[in-house]
């Protein structure tokens, strides 16, 4: 039987209190996620014709886009029955419960709405330029989770498993490191890819966006067998709700893949500036 060096997790969310204020990890996690971003894309955004104005704006626009998302997410997919009859506790993000999925959902929308007052780029173009960082912050956000001690694994014997003493005294995999591996990864694999064939045009409008789509969500399908259930309607479930919501996330990456959406009409919001 392998030795087992088990990493007891007893990390105090806060950073540090001072009266009633608190700087917690995972906000500064994100945060930095956000601000490494914003380094990546501002001289690719200005090489294009954007102003720092633009360029700001844009960030802020997702900023508010993933956490509006994220939060509709998990209260719309998660905890309908609960939000749906207090919708008024849907504003209070300090309480905890943010969806990923819903997170990504709202960085397209936000991108959306941007591009309807900045109408100079097509969607696909500011979207896939950004998909390195947005993977990025995926990760980022990852890490803060794990200093939250949230998002846990199935209790497990692997040699690496976590004690999460904020959880319980049982050894778990450490989920929230396995997702920010994953998502780093992908983030350089997409920072590769969109440097060389999006920057070049080498690749029709929508290819990287569905190739982002398909390992990012499949690598959530499968990081999901390894995580405890979110809520409890998830128990008994062959696949559970993170499951289930990555796979039309995949299916509309391959469709995107084959560049067939740049010879719909119906597309060509996507593909071409706005008016």
């Amino acid at each position: 039987m392998a030795k087992i060096y088990t990493m007891v997790w007893d990390i105090d969310p806060a950073i540090f209190k001072i009266g009633s204020f608190e700087l917690r990890y995972y906000p500064l996690c994100f945060i930095i996620g956000f601000l490494v971003g914003q380094k990546y894309v501002t001289p690719r955004f200005l090489k294009a014709g954007f102003e720092k104005k633009h360029i700001e704006s844009i960030v802020t626009h997702m900023i508010i886009g993933t956490v509006i998302g994220a939060r509709l997410g998990h209260c719309l997919f998660y905890e309908p029955e609960y939000y749906l009859s207090r919708p008024w506790e849907i504003l209070m993000v300090w309480k905890g419960g943010l969806a990923s999925h819903g997170g990504f959902t709202g960085v397209m929308v936000a991108t959306f709405i941007y591009l309807k007052k900045w109408k100079k780029m097509s969607f696909f173009w500011l979207i896939e330029t950004m998909t390195p960082p947005i993977m990025f912050v995926a990760g980022m956000i990852r890490i803060g989770n794990l200093f939250n001690s949230e998002i846990v694994g199935k209790v497990t014997d692997v040699p690496w498993a976590f004690v999460f003493t904020r959880v319980d005294p049982n050894l778990r995999h450490p989920t929230p490191i396995y997702e920010s591996i994953g998502y780093f990864t992908i983030s350089a694999t997409m920072y590769y890819f969109c440097n060389k064939y999006v920057a070049t045009k080498k690749w029709p409008p929508g290819r990287a966006l569905g190739l982002v789509f398909i390992i990012a969500f499949t690598f959530r399908f499968f990081i999901e067998f390894f995580k405890v259930d979110q809520v409890a309607f998830e128990q008994g479930m062959a696949i559970n709700m993170g499951q289930w919501l990555s796979v039309p996330f995949v299916f509309a990456g391959i469709y995107l893949m084959t560049g067939h959406q740049n010879k719909v009409k119906a597309f060509n919001f996507l593909t071409k500036p706005l008016k």
